[in-house]
């Protein structure tokens, strides 16, 4: 049995092949074309998923799609007709680009790849029954509570249900417009961060500022109930009426426009973040408390765009009533490619579901991957200066020691991951006790604002050494104190009233590590353990060993604006362009100093790069 899942045609479209015995591969589109949030049809992820199969498409058992167009068809008919003429034109402009690529997506497959498999046939799966698939199959459970939330998908925005065995079920959801996931990408417009790729921002955004529109949001924008179900005052929304998230009534509730983008961020709009951090958190609290109520397991799976918010997710952990909780790491709609594959498999095919410790997604490293020999190629036809080693040891202590230095390094080894987060094969590593290098990896390496936390590397072994976490977070979806031991005095208000500036509230230390320590002494934990990762296990080994310390700055090897890289010449370029000390491709290790030879190949745009 070999079954292909397809996201596609709203953003972040992906490819994952399965077959009986678990995932093969499992990719974005975005890696390929370099363009962020791709929406189009994934052919190159397709074409991947099938090479790394060694099949064609004529040998699949089934394709399968994330979502029911027709049924995603029905809900933006019908909300043109609620709404009335003044959402006319959007309605015309969704219902063309329905009739114009997702109706008829299995003919555009067909004149591709020419056959949908044996059958020639294209499966459908419901949006959210996706996401839950993708975060209950691929868990270590044989049975537990599922919670999806994201924007929208067809009608549903939020849903509870079941899993058991081979099976899974929805029982409860809310209904567009009624969306906390649009709701928060809302606020990300607001404070002037893009949709769809700028909640991130607006995450980490939140700590900064303090909830003082809390009440302003819930006695106007969203009525909360106890079970966590929720209503949206529409009256303050504008994605039911035109072709942005907010409308007049929302700017004039908080007392202006929205922030412009890269302007300088005021108190005002770290308030808002922080103000709907909680309104959010508070509704994923009580969602997840009334399906304990409903659902009779002590296990708890979620996926969908918001099951990305690592705060939440740190904070319903141990509150939850749950006692495992495990969270599909590409939760947004590029693992719905996965959850619709495992649809197929198991409630199309009927298959046997194989339960694999610690779970089924092989560290998330579903992508491709490049050999030594490869690299050395491109190296050599480029000219670049490297050093090659024999044994990953004497690989892993070089870097070690440089880092201790301060250095900064791109690592580029293995199989690319699946999904947002960098785990340490496509990383931008760095040394966590210098003070300095949030600030200079977020404005000289990443060319993204300087607020924004980084996440720490921790041997999973020594977790309890570094933060208050309990369990695992092996796919950094899980935001934990840093252990109170380790900080340091720190009142962000004194700081800001003094400095008046958000990069002297980031260069102030808060703790021994305080390149991963956010400015609540909160940290997005990825701990690194020896089965799913033991390249990276190894590294931070090595680095224990030299520096005493367990824990290693990590964040995604990319630009702002730019996908993570997938290929050797991705990661060139990036290296090239940035302030990165180091790069390690494979059993190469690359200095930035020694590529004096490299001249003007490696470009951004209209701005070449040259190196004296």
């Amino acid at each position: 049995m070999i079954i292909l899942g397809i996201s596609a045609l709203y953003h972040d479209s992906a490819a994952a092949i399965i077959d009986e015995h678990g995932i093969i591969a499992a990719v974005q589109e975005e890696r390929f074309s370099r363009k962020k949030h791709d929406f189009s049809i994934p052919v190159n992820s397709i074409e991947y998923c099938l090479n790394a199969a060694n099949i064609k498409a004529d040998e699949l058992d089934a394709v399968i799609y994330y979502e029911n167009p027709v049924l995603s068809l029905d809900r933006i008919i019908k909300t043109a007709f609620d709404t009335g003429h003044s959402a006319l034109e959007q309605s015309v402009s969704q219902v063309s680009q329905m009739y114009s690529n997702k109706l008829w997506l299995d003919s555009q497959l067909r004149s591709l790849f020419g056959c949908l498999g044996k059958n020639d046939e294209l499966l459908y799966a419901e949006h959210h029954m996706a996401h839950a698939a993708s975060a209950f199959f691929p868990s270590p459970f044989s049975e537990a509570a599922i919670v999806t939330i994201d924007g929208v998908g067809e009608w549903a925005t939020t849903t509870i249900g079941c899993g058991h065995g081979n099976i899974v079920e929805l029982f409860q959801e809310v209904r567009f417009p009624h969306s906390i996931g649009l709701l928060y990408s809302a606020f990300t417009m607001y404070c002037g961060f893009k949709v769809n790729s700028g909640e991130y921002k607006l995450m980490g955004l939140a700590p900064y500022g303090n909830p003082t529109y809390c009440e302003i949001i819930k006695d106007n924008l969203i009525d909360i109930k106890d079970d966590g179900s929720f209503r949206l005052n529409v009256d303050y929304i504008g994605y039911l009426t035109g072709d942005t998230m907010i409308n007049d009534n929302f700017r004039n509730l908080f007392g202006g426009p929205e922030r412009k983008q890269e302007s300088e961020i005021s108190s005002k709009y770290m308030d808002i973040a922080a103000s709907i951090q909680k309104v959010t958190e508070e509704v994923v609290f009580k969602l997840v408390h009334h399906a304990r109520t409903l659902i009779d397991s002590p296990n708890l799976v979620m996926a969908g765009g918001v099951a990305l918010n690592c705060v939440a997710n740190g904070k319903v952990l141990g509150q939850s009533g749950f006692d495992n909780m495990w969270i599909q790491p590409a939760s947004g709609d590029a693992g719905g490619a996965l959850g619709a594959a495992y649809l197929a498999a198991f409630q199309y095919f009927n298959a046997d579901r194989i339960f694999e410790k610690p779970d089924s997604m092989k560290g998330c490293l579903l992508g491709p991957s490049y050999t030594t020999d490869e690299i050395v190629r491109f190296l050599d036809i480029n000219g670049a200066v490297y050093h090659s080693f024999t044994d990953e040891h004497s690989l892993n202590r070089t870097l070690a020691l440089e880092l201790e230095k301060g250095k900064i390094a791109g690592i580029f080894r293995g199989r690319m991951e699946y999904g947002p987060r960098a785990l340490g094969n496509r990383s931008v590593i760095g040394d966590p006790r210098k003070k300095d290098i949030q600030s200079t990896m977020n404005l000289k390496i990443k060319h993204r604002e300087s607020f924004r936390p980084f996440a720490p590397s921790v041997l999973a072994e020594d977790t309890a050494d570094y933060f208050d976490l309990s369990t695992e977070s092996p796919y950094m979806l899980i935001v934990a104190p840093v252990s109170e031991s380790r900080r340091h005095a720190f009142d962000i208000q004194s700081v800001k009233e003094s400095q008046n500036s958000i990069l002297a509230i980031v260069n102030t230390p808060r703790s021994d590590i305080p390149a991963v320590t956010h400015v609540d002494f909160s940290a997005r934990v990825h701990t690194v353990d020896y089965v799913r990762n033991p390249r990276y296990h190894a590294l931070l080994k090595e680095f224990k060993e030299i520096t005493g310390c367990s824990v290693l700055v990590n964040t995604s090897f990319n630009v702002r604006g730019e996908p993570i890289v997938c290929t050797p010449e991705d990661a060139f370029r990036c290296f090239m362009r940035t302030d990165m000390d180091i790069l390690v491709l494979e059993n190469t290790l690359l200095f930035k100093y020694e590529q004096n030879r490299i001249q003007t190949y490696y470009y951004d745009e209209e701005i070449a790069y040259e190196l004296d």
